[in-house]
């Protein structure tokens, strides 16, 4: 394997905390304790967020529709999201790993990326490091992570992913060639499930087969990722950990439990919606120019509508009005709608809390 200089002398840990939502929930509700558990909706439009183990062994995964769920394993239980709980819980853990490194990538609630290079308490040891890490986790939150420990963020993502849950895998640079050639070609972080098929359609079934095609080839068969696929079979992975990240948009969306068709009661719930994102705004005091109406009709067509004013909107009316007439705009033509959602963009300032990037959505009724 050839690492570049810097690349040979860092140390990653990635951390991703044991299906989060659902642990979060038996925590607090010792009676779902051994009992098979999904976060999110349990009607028909609803979507699982987070299963726990007992309701993964039948089956049920995130993004997994309610009903489905419900077909798979009969007896599982639906909790509602509490996000504002989880937000606090994942506050938690992150002032954990601020005690070992400033250097910290968070990707979502439940993971992020840590740069232990050069760490806060000189522990020096990266495997000691996520150790502690998790042993200050369950002591703080009565909650499990995974940690993964590698010289770049590919390895130390694919590794915490390895041994869950509560598990911890190093992977070594003279290690990341035996390992990466062993791993099945579904197990690659950034290679889906359609992506995979693909792959093993052209013989394509582990890291070994993977490395065997040169990068013209993957170019040619998978465009512009078939460099990255090239690169990280071969444990090349130069990002950094970057520890601010600028958020690009504050957003919120709703899906109703049946298809609205009638123009009064859609202005209602994209009123209630306005609220919500404003809210949002006035909370992160951050706010934006460009409003952006997103439309998903029952044949789940999606269209995306956006207005920009010159100045950031600070006014919830203003906001109001630029949602209400997009909408009135381009509403002719979708027919009954299943989802709506705003957001607001060209923000002024980056988050001056949280920085996680992402945009909660939600709970499905």
């Amino acid at each position: 394997m050839k690492l570049d200089s810097f690349s040979a002398y860092r140390k990653i840990i990635h951390v991703d905390m044991d299906a989060f939502y659902a642990s979060v929930e038996e925590r607090d509700d010792p009676s779902l304790k051994g009992k098979p558990v999904a976060v999110g909706g349990s009607s028909r439009r609803g979507v699982v967020a987070t299963a726990n183990y007992e309701a993964r062994k039948y089956g049920v995964h995130s993004a997994m529709p309610g009903y489905m769920a419900k077909q798979k394993c009969p007896e599982i239980i639906f909790v509602k999201p509490d996000f504002n709980k989880y937000k606090a819980v994942s506050k938690q853990v992150r002032d954990i790993f601020s005690i070992y490194t400033d250097l910290i990538e968070p990707l979502s609630l439940d993971e992020a990326y840590l740069d232990v290079s050069l760490d806060k308490k000189d522990i020096g040891i990266a495997t000691k490091i996520a150790r502690a890490i998790q042993e200050d986790v369950y002591k703080v939150t009565s909650l499990t992570c995974s940690a993964g420990v590698s010289y770049c963020k590919f390895l130390a993502k694919v590794a915490s992913g390895h041994k869950k849950p509560a598990g911890l895998t190093v992977i070594k640079p003279n290690e990341a060639d035996e390992f990466l050639e062993q791993l099945p070609i579904h197990a690659f972080h950034g290679i889906g499930k359609v992506t995979a098929q693909r792959m093993q359609n052209l013989g394509i079934n582990n890291g070994a087969d993977l490395k065997a095609f040169s990068k013209f080839d993957l170019a040619t068969h998978f465009g512009k990722t078939g460099a990255y696929f090239y690169n990280i079979v071969r444990g090349i992975d130069n990002r950094p950990v970057v520890a601010e990240r600028a958020r690009k948009s504050i957003g919120a969306e709703r899906t109703f439990s049946t298809d609205i068709h009638e123009f009064a009661q859609l202005t209602e719930k994209l009123e209630w919606i306005v609220d919500v994102l404003f809210e949002r705004m006035e909370q992160a005091n951050n706010y934006g120019r460009t409003v952006t109406l997103k439309l998903k009709n029952s044949a789940f067509h999606i269209i995306t509508r956006s207005h920009t004013e010159s100045e950031c909107i600070k006014n919830k009316e203003q906001l109001n009005q630029i949602a209400s007439s997009l909408l009135s705009e381009h509403i002719d033509g979708l027919g009954s709608i299943r989802l709506i959602g705003l957001s607001c963009s060209n923000l002024e300032k980056e988050l001056s809390d949280t920085k996680f990037g992402f945009q909660l959505k939600l709970e499905l009724e």
